[in-house]
């Protein structure tokens, strides 16, 4: 009886120890502005994102940079500064940004510098950053800024949706927000850069 029951105990041990060599599932955080949000509410690009991994999306209206968020409904949001600090060590292995269509590009370069700094003292391995749609060219400094940042930073990988996106039918009037069709375009454009990510994760 004794043997029997140190049998049964050693069998749920097993269960709970992970297999040799088994990964650990990659954890994620996007963070964003209403333009990424559509992957909260289209499940067929959320299911996609998530596929094999931890995701947490921390998609807000209004949101900037590091300068402060206009408001939407009376409240403004964190800035995507501010939204990577407050996750601390629970941040992930990658991190995505795509933020500046509500500002003009000030400020920028040094926002992307502050928000790696503090990306990487949380863990984080990899930033993908998502380059803006130049449906104006108030844009393009924004742009400018990312490319660059990938010279100083190694850990930023550039995902570039205004090429990408160019021509695509996926848009709302703006030529900016997704239609469902836009958001599982940009999920499965994104999830490739993810996983380049995490190879280094």
């Amino acid at each position: 009886m004794r043997a029997r029951s140190t049998l049964a105990a050693l069998a749920i041990l097993l269960l709970a120890v992970p297999a040799a060599g088994a990964k650990p599932t990659l954890h994620v955080t996007f963070v964003g502005d209403s333009v990424p949000a559509s992957l909260d509410y289209v499940p067929s690009a959320k299911a996609v994102m998530q596929r094999g991994m931890s995701l947490t999306l921390d998609l807000k209206v209004c949101r900037r940079l590091v300068a402060a968020s206009c408001p939407y409904k009376g409240k403004a949001p964190t800035t995507a500064v501010e939204a990577v600090r407050s996750y601390g060590h629970t941040l992930g292995d990658v991190v995505i940004v795509d933020v500046g269509y509500n500002e003009d590009g000030r400020g920028y370069p040094q926002g992307i510098d502050e928000l790696m700094k503090a990306a990487l003292a949380q863990g984080a391995k990899c930033v993908v950053w998502v380059t803006l749609r130049e449906t104006r060219s108030v844009y393009r400094p924004a742009n400018m800024a990312i490319r660059s940042a990938a010279r100083r930073w190694p850990q930023l990988l550039v995902a570039d949706w205004n090429r990408y996106s160019a021509g695509k039918p996926w848009f709302r009037d703006d030529g900016l927000h997704l239609t469902p069709t836009g958001a599982d375009g940009l999920a499965g454009f994104l999830r490739g850069y993810v996983l380049q990510g995490s190879k280094s994760a």
